[in-house]
């Protein structure tokens, strides 16, 4: 990366213009109707510039504000050096306006690196235009809208992250366990000078423990065979040429029988890595030495070669996983575990990793993730980074792989897919239905009442399941009136407990008088809109691994008000999406396939009953706030994974009942149960597993713009 442009906008007839080129002689050239009406020069210090990228000189950026000529009919800047153009941006004055007109909101035009291709000319955009356009824009002209999901960062903002963020250490440090990596590395038919920048990008590893086994699978082009003849005299370089084009699959594997490291990394043929990817892995397997799969986040590259779209991942997610390859890039794993599932599979070929993952996943639960970007994703024009139905065949080979993985685990399921996605959602089926029993507390509000136990019975396709309605003190003569008529339906069954209000005890002495293997605890201001809630929820609630399942809660109006829980937005916890439109097409799937969180709400959660009891319930001295947050956290601690469900859903009307905890008794209440949770749970509130440290703990999935390192809470990663 060598320059950035910051800003390059028209206002009030003046051309501002802001940004930074690594190489202090390089000129500005303001250019109208072809010729060159004023030169620029670098003018403005950037220590923050020069520091991260180890430059003695800091006079790297420019400023200015110039005069927008009368005839600007065809206005370009040009960034260069003595010997090149580096980059040349156009701003039609023309096309500005009739923009402006059309849009009837447009202050001021931003340098994005997101750029708009309209016939020749690249018109840059502003901010609040990108966000009000961003599907015209982004799916029409740039193809930005990567894999289906809008990517929440803007590139200016993602940039000044990585300068703020990114730390590479230069210094070699000597550790005391120091295995072999081998870089496997199939080649067919890339840009030669892609292929080039991956070659150096690992080249220039600060690990020095390594070798690059290449394997050219019969590319037809000249010059990369050439480049590879050229390379086999190199230290650490191996290279197998293939006689016959064998695919990705076979040709990964003969790369893999050739190397002879303990560890094999996984690199595609036009992408590149961080200079420090090797030496992140070797920092924690000489702490913990028997990890035997390590994943990172990861961006891509646009067509500049700009890097965009990072993507920060969670831990070890085991059914995000069943919902998309999110382990993809950058992948070291132990050459001895690829060896015993047997390698790469063709008949999966284009999502062969992602049947090899999954084989793996199945014998071994030691799972490291690295939460910094070590890989940059190439955004070729056939390549899945850029449109995922570039390779169709790959979605489908998704879908047998999981169904393959299904089939392994002996788990009746099937996979569905997402008709405008790349994503998949397995559903569980089962041969009987188990019980289950659907706890509801309430005090008064029959109307409320009504309206929930009315959907559950109207709406409800599974047959096997009973209502517990838990009576905590209702003295309205329309709510004694209304539990008198449910005490004669065979289905429900009214339970009195007149205490003061704990959330906690009631639904744990409730449980004791349940009948059902299966407990929901359910909310008294909600109301079901899905038919097979139950249905699909007992699918998930019966897997082993998994503890809580929770669903997708939306207000009244339609809008998000539960999509899963992230401990430590805010405050103690939070809920995610909040606001947004029912049907919001969050990133990667987050609001579309299930996906782990580290908690969910008890407004509508499921558990088995002995699961439920394994962890001792609720906690009782957390009497209204935060006891779903403790007894999903408490799942975690057994193992358990907790998973949200988008596919079901609620209305939810939130503390109809008992009210707000805002002011008063009820307040200082709150702070006490917070403080106690802080306490307790202080390690998963200061890092949720399953949300990247990398985002915000102010507002859900932003980028953190804190000041704090990201090997900080590095420690408790490992899926154990």
């Amino acid at each position: 990366m060598n320059y950035y442009i910051e800003k390059a906008c028209i206002v009030k007839k003046k051309i501002q213009l802001e940004g930074w080129i690594l190489d202090p002689n390089a000129k500005i050239d303001i250019v109208n109707r072809h010729h060159i009406i004023q030169t620029l020069t670098l003018n403005k210090k950037r220590k923050d510039i020069s520091n991260h990228f180890h430059q003695k000189e800091e006079t790297l950026g420019f400023s200015y504000e110039l005069s927008l000529p009368k005839f600007s009919r065809k206005l370009e800047i040009i960034l260069r050096t003595d010997t090149k153009e580096i980059d040349r941006i156009f701003l039609d004055d023309r096309l500005i306006k009739r923009l402006a007109n059309k849009c009837k909101r447009i202050s001021t035009l931003i340098a994005k690196t997101a750029r708009v291709l309209m016939k020749n000319p690249k018109i840059l955009f502003s901010r609040k235009l990108i966000s009000k356009y961003k599907k015209v824009f982004f799916d029409k002209y740039y193809g930005r809208n990567v894999d289906n999901s809008w990517n929440p960062f803007d590139q200016k903002e993602y940039i000044e992250w990585i300068i703020k963020k990114e730390v590479v250490e230069k210094e070699k440090k000597e550790y005391q366990y120091q295995p072999k990596i081998s870089f496997v590395l199939p080649v067919y038919n890339p840009r030669l000078e892609d292929l080039k920048a991956c070659i150096e990008s690992i080249q220039h590893q600060t690990y020095e423990n390594y070798e690059i086994c290449i394997v050219d699978d019969c590319s037809t082009k000249k010059e990369i065979i050439d480049y590879l003849k050229e390379l086999e005299s190199q230290e650490k370089i191996k290279i197998h040429f293939n006689k016959t084009n064998m695919h990705i699959a076979k040709t990964t594997n003969q790369g893999i029988k050739q190397a002879e490291g303990e560890l094999i990394a996984f690199i595609d043929h036009d992408d590149t890595i961080a200079e420090n990817a090797l030496m992140e892995v070797i920092k924690v397997l000489n702490k913990e030495k028997k990890i035997d799969f390590f994943y990172s986040d990861f961006d891509k590259l646009d067509k500049k070669g700009i890097r965009c779209c990072p993507y920060f991942k969670p831990d070890y997610s085991p059914d995000t996983l069943l919902s998309f390859n999110y382990l993809s890039h950058f992948n070291v794993i132990r050459k001895q575990i690829i060896e015993k599932v047997g390698g790469f599979r063709e008949k999966y070929r284009g999502a062969q990793d992602y049947d090899l993952y999954l084989r793996i996943t199945e014998i071994t639960n030691r799972i490291y993730h690295i939460p910094k970007i070590l890989y940059h994703w190439r955004m070729a024009e056939n390549s899945t980074s850029l449109k995922k139905s570039s390779k169709d065949y790959a979605y489908i080979n998704g879908k047998k792989a999981i169904e393959s993985a299904l089939k392994r685990r002996k788990i009746n399921g099937e996979v569905q897919t997402q008709k405008e996605s790349s994503f998949y959602t397995v559903n569980y089926h089962y041969k009987k239905e188990p019980k289950v029993s659907i706890l509801i507390p309430t005090r008064d509000y029959a109307d409320v009442l009504e309206k929930c136990v009315d959907s559950v019975l109207k709406k409800t396709t599974y047959q096997n399941y009973e209502i517990i309605i838990i009576n905590n003190g209702s003295k309205e003569r329309k709510t004694l009136e209304l539990l008198e008529k449910y005490n004669k339906n065979d289905k429900i069954m009214i339970y009195d407990n007149d205490c003061e209000f704990n959330f906690s005890y009631l639904n744990n002495e409730a449980v004791k008088k349940c009948q059902g293997d299966y407990i929901v605890l359910l909310n008294n201001d909600t109301e079901i809109l899905t038919n097979h809630w139950l249905e699909t929820m007992v699918g998930y609630a019966m897997q082993p691994h998994i503890g809580a399942v929770g669903v997708k809660l939306l207000y009244y109006d339609n809008t998000i008000q539960h999509g899963g829980v992230v401990l430590g937005l805010g405050g103690v916890a939070s809920h995610t999406f909040l606001g947004e439109p029912r049907n919001y097409k969050a990133f990667n799937g987050l609001l579309e396939v299930p996906t782990n969180y580290a908690a969910v709400t008890a407004a509508c959660l499921m558990v088995s009953k002995k699961k439920y009891l394994e962890i001792g319930g609720l906690e009782e001295k957390l009497k209204v706030a935060y006891n779903d947050i403790d007894f999903c956290i408490k799942l975690l601690e057994k193992g358990y994974y907790n998973v949200f469900l988008p596919q079901v859903e609620l209305y939810h009307f939130e503390s109809k009942t008992r009210g707000l905890d805002t002011t008063g008794e009820k307040y200082e209440r709150f702070l006490q149960e917070s403080a106690m949770m802080m306490k307790k749970w202080k390690k998963y509130i200061e890092r949720d597993p399953f949300y990247n440290e990398n985002y915000s703990l102010k507002s859900a999935f932003r980028l953190d713009s804190s000041s704090k390192g990201s090997d900080q809470n590095e420690s408790k990663n490992q899926s154990e």
